[in-house]
């Protein structure tokens, strides 16, 4: 049975949004980031990244979102995760990337800025200006879906739970955005999502307010 390594409110929650979109049989192991979990021997055994996701079946272990949520969507072909039309594929895996590869790290450079500098007035200006860089980003992010419904349009896939991880540091205490008025594309896709039967357990699961 695979098993899903997580924290509550990470980009962890994407990939388990798409295992419930799946109808899988898995469980759920979390990984206590307050008690510094991540770091534990016993989980550095599973990743030696030290971040969540993880996915595991046996002794295979699979890390990162992006591979993650791949691999759920093929995995499960008979729920319509992945576009296998090729433009569509194309586009998924772009947003894939770009939220990984751009967006996440610019939140992260917002969310733990002394990761980045170690003086207090350098931390809190890595901070200030990492905000200023995410609000550009969900900016375009609410630009680029539009009026959707989905991230691929009329089609549904494993990106469109991946925007809503980020839509939800949007509104969180790091960021603070007011999302409503400031990203109203991206809200309605988060409205949208809400309405889904796996994105109402994923979140019950994780304890997490819904959109």
């Amino acid at each position: 049975m695979l098993k899903l390594y997580y924290s509550p409110g990470s980009c962890s929650l994407a990939p388990h949004i798409a295992l419930e979109e799946a109808g899988a049989q898995f469980e759920l192991a979390r990984v206590d980031f307050s008690a510094n979990q991540q770091s534990s021997a016993e989980y550095l055994r599973i990743n030696p990244k030290g971040r969540v996701p993880a996915l595991v079946e046996g002794d295979w272990v699979l890390t990162e979102c992006p591979a993650i949520l791949r691999f759920v969507a093929a995995r499960y072909p008979g729920a319509g995760l992945w576009p296998w039309d090729t433009r569509e594929e194309a586009r998924c895996a772009e947003w894939l990337a770009w939220l990984s590869s751009t967006v996440h790290v610019a939140f992260g450079r917002a969310f733990r800025p002394h990761r980045y500098a170690s003086e207090a007035r350098a931390v809190e200006d890595v901070a200030a200006t990492a905000k200023r860089a995410c609000r550009d980003l969900w900016l375009a992010v609410d630009a680029k879906i539009g009026r959707g419904p989905w991230a691929l349009g009329g089609r549904y896939s494993v990106a469109d739970p991946y925007l809503l991880v980020f839509w939800t540091w949007g509104r969180g205490p790091t960021l603070g955005f007011d999302v409503g008025r400031d990203l109203p594309n991206w809200t309605a896709h988060a409205s949208r999502m809400a309405e889904r039967p796996a994105v109402r357990k994923a979140f019950a699961r994780e304890g997490l307010a819904p959109p």
